[in-house]
């Protein structure tokens, strides 16, 4: 495990700097071309179109592929999981997980161990691809593709490494309209912000929600907590403490990059007493079934930018399938959804889930099986 990570990361924070947290490509603030209101708006729309391929090669026969996981306590990598041995059975490959646990040592022992298996394929999910360079190496050295989900800060097909692409939303996008939500209607909010240094994507993903806060003229940005993903359970109670007795009403909505942060937080916000309709959680990531809950049931979290994992677990697929067939991956990149009261009962909402009603399945099984 990590140690707890429970710095100030700039408290009161005026800004996000490399002096604070490690460096990560600056975000240039060149969002602007629609207002707040309206990009939170167009990311809770309904058109769930599939802007995918609908060609490609015949499946592969009897392929091995190694599943090699960040964390599965995490509920966006357990969901991307599920999919891809779902869409596995329905190609025919096997699969075998491989759990890193969340933290560098079992990272090493994840690959090292899926490494002996001698797979036809590796897919990465939820670990930063820098952080696993050298354990990757061997499989590059082999010949061997390997996909990623949530590996890198950019979406889609990856110019540079081991890992053919990048299967997600755009990570800066999905922050862009998470804080967009909060702040578009918001009068004078009070904002903290959750990441995790462990990741650059994290890093990336919160100064760009902290750019969208500082834009916004009646909001101010409280801080900027660093909070290891993996210790979320036995810092996050102590830790929204300490927010409600720095900040106290003041303290009218609280983003992070994962949903994770919040059900270690709720808790503790019921029992201080605080109502739902006080403070706000929004999360740029992953869209939890805990998260879900909680917006159905009105339970302080209001949005989270949930991505269509099961989509996602089978677009994996397809990309590895392309891969060994000798082709080029896709590099699709799905469009950001935000998960809101208004379409919480719409397109997978009801089993807890973002599952779009646009045929994803058998597009999928006529490339494979045309």
């Amino acid at each position: 495990m990590f140690a707890p990570s429970l710095r100030w990361v700039g408290a009161w924070v005026l800004g996000l700097s490399c002096a604070c947290l490690p460096c990560t490509p600056s975000i240039a603030d060149d969002k602007p071309a629609t207002t707040e209101a309206e990009s939170a708006s167009n990311a809770s729309s309904f058109d769930t179109a599939w802007g995918g391929a609908r060609n490609g090669p015949p499946a592969r026969i009897g392929a091995r592929v190694a599943i090699v996981c960040e964390d599965l306590r995490n509920g966006g990598v357990l969901g991307v999981t599920r999919g891809i041995r779902e869409a596995a059975g329905e190609i025919g490959w096997q699969t075998k997980i491989f759990d890193a646990g969340g933290n560098p040592a079992g990272r090493d022992r994840a690959l090292t161990a899926a490494n002996a298996q001698q797979p036809d394929g590796v897919i990465v999910v939820g670990t930063d691809a820098r952080a696993i360079g050298a354990g990757l190496a061997p499989f590059a050295e082999r010949g061997i593709p390997v996909v990623g989900w949530h590996v890198d800060l950019k979406a889609g097909a990856l110019d540079k490494g081991p890992i053919a692409i990048n299967v997600s939303s755009d990570p800066l996008e999905v922050a862009r309209v998470t804080a967009a939500a909060a702040v578009s209607d918001a009068r004078g909010a009070g904002v903290v912000i959750v990441t995790d240094s462990n990741f650059d994507i994290a890093l990336a993903k919160a100064e760009a929600m902290a750019i969208v806060v500082r834009r916004c003229a009646e909001c101010k940005l409280l801080e900027i907590r660093d909070i290891a993903i993996s210790t979320a359970a036995e810092t996050m109670p102590k830790i929204t403490r300490e927010w409600l007795a720095r900040h106290g009403t003041g303290l009218t909505h609280l983003l992070a990059i994962n949903d994770i942060y919040f059900d270690y937080a709720v808790p503790e916000l019921t029992q201080s007493g605080r109502s739902s309709a006080s403070i706000a959680l929004l999360s740029a990531g992953d869209g939890s079934p805990a998260a879900f809950l909680r917006i159905r049931a009105g339970a302080f979290q209001t949005a989270t930018a949930a991505e269509p994992l099961n989509l996602q677990g089978w677009q994996l697929i397809d990309e590895l399938n392309r891969l060994l067939s000798g082709q080029a991956v896709t590099g699709y990149v799905v469009p950001v959804h935000l998960v809101t009261a208004a379409n919480i009962a719409s397109e997978g909402a009801p089993d807890l889930l973002y599952d779009p009603n646009n045929g994803y399945r058998e597009i999928f099984r006529h490339i494979w099986k045309p």
